[in-house]
């Protein structure tokens, strides 16, 4: 494994190490306004939202790497303390793209990126019209991480007010994930759209899983199962009882083999079908 000291590389290499590694995140298209009120509009990856109640986000428009320079956001944000962060969905990723360009002070990123501004109902900046989900912000508090190029500059928001378009909603009105198509960025030019890779695991809240440190030996220590599937096999609150598998035993068309390994292969067939009971029966049945 490759170790690396971050005082020992060059800043710029290991902003690269930084974004391939921390990825996907989630992006914060932000909408500022100068002193003068000129607007402005430039996405940020380093963002996530941090509190619901008061519902805060944070997003850090960083000191360039080249030359120390900082950003119009943070320089807009720092004079007026509003911003609007507008969430990006397949749809405006090319436009939120191209209003990364870092265009002159003064210049609208909104008109170059061929998108609408709509005004805000609490705060001076705008919102972008065609963004399904937009935060109006009121910025409480800006840390600065650093001095040297590349450090970053917090920018803690408290939203005052939400916007939702109701065609990302389901019927019971909570976005709906495959509707809202959010993206995401990763490192150098690459993005993610988010739609493309859902898949669900049960959440070990309700219930009180059994650990992996709970499963038998000769299933723990698998070299078939992988970590993933010992995980999901952890996750049950209780084995199944010996009348159980046995009744399986009697039942089942499943042909249980003598060879250990023979067992691991179809009880993982059926984990990823999401039958862990089965999967179980499977791995106890002797």
């Amino acid at each position: 494994m490759l170790s690396i000291d971050p005082k020992e590389i060059p800043t710029a290499k290991l902003h690269g190490y930084l974004l391939g590694a921390v990825a996907p995140r989630p992006i914060a298209f932000a909408s500022t306004i100068d002193a003068e009120g000129n607007p402005n509009l430039s996405p940020y990856s380093f963002f996530n939202v941090f509190s619901a109640n008061p519902p805060i986000m944070i997003f850090s428009p960083a000191r360039r790497v080249r030359n120390n320079t900082t950003k119009h956001t943070l320089e807009n944000a720092l004079a007026t303390k509003e911003v609007v962060i507008n969430v990006v969905n397949h749809a405006i990723v090319q436009q939120m793209s191209l209003s990364s360009t870092e265009y002159a002070e003064g210049v609208n990123e909104f008109e170059k990126a061929g998108l609408t501004m709509l005004p805000s109902e609490k705060i001076k900046p705008f919102r972008v019209a065609e963004s399904p989900v937009q935060f109006e912000c009121k910025v409480n508090e800006i840390v600065h991480l650093g001095n040297e190029g590349g450090a970053g500059n917090l920018i803690i928001c408290e939203v005052v007010k939400l916007h939702i378009n109701e065609d990302v909603l389901n019927d019971r009105g909570t976005i709906d994930h495959y509707k809202i198509d959010l993206v995401a960025r990763a490192g150098g030019s690459f993005y993610s759209r988010a739609r493309d890779g859902f898949f669900e695991i049960p959440k070990p809240i309700a219930t009180l899983g059994i650990g992996v440190d709970q499963i038998p030996e000769a299933i723990r220590t698998s070299k078939i199962l992988t970590g993933n599937d010992l995980g999901i096999l952890g996750n049950v609150e209780q084995l199944p009882s010996a009348k159980d598998i046995e009744e399986f035993k009697k039942t089942t068309e499943i042909t249980i083999s003598d060879i250990l390994e023979t067992n691991h292969k179809a009880a993982q067939a059926f984990l990823a079908k999401g039958d862990v009971m089965t999967a179980w029966k499977i791995l106890l049945a002797k």
